[in-house]
């Protein structure tokens, strides 16, 4: 007879949050965080305000779409040894810190301009402060997995969700109020030194214990076979395909072989886990406008209980998944994520209702927040540790795709069939993540049981 698992008690599973690991991912998610709407809605409220025309603002969206492209040089990441970075702090640490000082010099790049006089040279150094942030996503994604057991995955993820929420603020908010009082150049410049934050993090933290890459590659079976069979190439030759080999085409190789005929069902899974609430993301500002709210109480709404509320369920999946693991947790974000669309529905339907608003504002951010720490920690849980950041970056990408490619069909539903209808629609797209997720719960080599209560 099989005896079970016993759980972690609840103090076991909030003493978690204590751990240095998981407390450093507060002050990488601030960092990751932080340079995000510094090319988005912050540098379109700077351009505006500056009398750039709208329609050259809008072009600047595009820059958004290297967040969703990182796989690209993910493999990079993943492999290749910076000369003096690498070697003086690690592969992870080196290449965060790389990416913090093109977000740093970038955001200075742009302190020095006047839109209206460069607006080419604020683009190049916008995309260059999205590039920059993209490829610290890659290698704080890579540094958190490696960093810690699986087990320690979903607090890792609430922390960051906390961390990330806080840059977003300091972004937002904060460097709006700062070009209020001084101006848009000493905004941009309080933001530069405020990536001081994730530098010194890194700075204090160690490198995460992992194999070199000249071992990795020796214990690559098709490394080794283009080695063999390259025999009497160039040397440079022969290196630069081992290197590519290893950094491009084993991650997904090995993701394939561990899964089988599951990885496509995996794969599927990732797709369509956030489709639901992303694709009516682009319509519930539309709505509260529509129905009449203000846009001071869109403001206080969505920041008191949207970020309050998103924080919450950060910290509640990290302490639940904890507890009871990654599986049945999973499931509940899942079904969570999806149902409380219909509390879009129901605004829409009640019309300017202040307590609707706030019940579809807590509902949602909630859901999302303790939807997201679980997600993170389940594809924290696919990802190998040979490839985490090509692997995790695949899966990111993977995820954010689907649900914004439809959302731009947001506006034509609604303005066929009305919110109300958009919103059940975009709940019954979920339904196929809520299924994936009973059967994923259910095989316990994909979730595998919380870890043992201490004795």
């Amino acid at each position: 007879m099989t005896i079970p698992t016993p759980q972690r008690s609840w103090g076991a599973a909030l003493s978690i949050y204590l751990r240095a690991p998981v407390i450093t991912m507060l002050f990488l998610g601030f960092s990751a965080g932080l340079p995000f709407l510094l090319v988005f809605s912050t540098l379109s409220a700077w351009l505006r305000s500056d009398g750039v025309q709208v329609a050259a603002i809008g072009f600047f969206a595009w820059i958004g779409m290297l967040y969703s492209i990182k796989f690209f040089w993910a493999p990079v990441v993943d492999r290749l040894a910076l000369p003096a970075l690498t070697r003086a702090f690690g592969q992870r640490r080196g290449w965060m810190l790389l990416a913090q000082a093109m977000i740093a010099g970038g955001l200075v790049g742009l302190a020095s301009l006047d839109p209206q006089q460069n607006l080419a040279l604020v683009a190049g150094f916008a995309l260059l402060v999205a590039f920059g942030s993209a490829t610290q996503d890659i290698a704080i994604d890579a540094f958190r997995i490696e960093s810690a057991p699986d087990d320690m995955q979903a607090a890792m993820a609430s922390t960051y969700i906390i961390g990330y929420r806080g840059g977003l603020l300091a972004a937002g908010a904060g460097a709006l109020y700062v070009a209020a009082w001084l101006s848009w150049q000493a905004a941009y410049l309080t933001m530069a030194l405020l990536v001081g934050v994730g530098v010194i993090t890194v700075l204090l933290r160690p490198e995460p214990e992992r194999l070199s890459l000249t071992t990795q590659l020796i214990h690559e079976p098709r490394v080794r076979a283009f080695i063999r069979l390259s025999r009497g190439k160039p040397r440079l030759l022969r290196r630069m395909g081992a290197w590519l080999i290893g950094a491009v085409v084993c991650p997904f190789t090995d993701f394939v072989s561990r899964h089988r005929l599951k990885a496509l069902w995996l794969l599927v899974f990732v797709a369509v886990f956030r489709i639901s609430d992303l694709a009516m993301a682009s319509m519930a500002n539309p709505l509260y406008i529509d129905m009449g709210f203000s846009l001071e109480t869109i403001a206080n709404v969505t920041n008191v209980f949207g970020i309050a509320m998103s924080i919450g369920g950060g910290i509640l999946g990290g302490l639940l998944v904890a507890r009871y693991g990654i599986g049945p947790i999973l499931v509940l974000g899942a079904t969570a994520a999806t149902l409380t669309n219909l509390l879009f529905a129901g605004l829409a339907l009640a019309g300017q209702s202040l307590p609707m608003l706030v019940m579809a504002i807590v509902g949602d951010n909630l859901a999302n927040g303790l939807a997201s720490a679980v997600f993170i920690a389940f594809l924290s849980s696919l990802t190998s540790r040979a490839y985490t950041a090509t692997q995790y970056a695949l899966f990111s990408s993977l995820m954010t795709l689907p649900g914004k490619f439809l959302s731009g069909f947001g506006g034509m539903v609604v303005a066929a069939e009305g919110y109300a209808t958009f919103f059940v629609i975009s709940t019954a797209l979920g339904l196929p993540a809520i299924a994936l997720a009973i059967w994923i719960s259910r095989d316990k080599a994909l979730v595998p049981p919380p870890a043992p209560r201490a004795a």
